[in-house]
């Protein structure tokens, strides 16, 4: 490596880049119908055309049906980036997604939490 790598790179964590250069400066997403709960899976209709390796991994991982929240905890990155991520390959129509059912008390059925928390502590 030379002296400039070195500078972008940190031997326990890898690679340094910090949040905003992977969102491109956006601390949000104007999407109100994805939180860390909706599950998404990869469409058989989209195309991806962004060539950041973060939208790959997320389309490679949404091959199968996930989570925002599990997307984030496998890609060790903040659910407020993963939802910004998420919501640009929704827009793309990269990935089709399912947001939760609204219901009186839905926010706070504690069971649903409980079970993003034990797929979380799993991975």
């Amino acid at each position: 490596m030379n002296d400039s790598d070195e500078s972008w790179y940190d031997e326990d964590a890898g690679p340094v880049v910090r949040l905003y250069a992977v969102t491109r400066g956006r601390s949000g997403t104007r999407r109100t119908d994805v939180d860390m709960v909706t599950r998404v899976v990869t469409s058989s209709f989209g195309r991806l055309r962004r060539h950041e390796p973060e939208y790959a991994a997320i389309v490679e991982l949404t091959r199968s049906p996930l989570s925002v929240a599990e997307i984030a905890a496998r890609l060790h990155l903040p659910i407020t980036a993963t939802k910004i991520l998420v919501g640009d390959l929704i827009g793309d129509g990269v990935l089709d997604f399912r947001a939760p059912a609204a219901g009186p008390g839905a926010a706070d059925d504690l069971s649903v939490l409980r079970a993003v928390l034990k797929g979380i502590q799993a991975l």
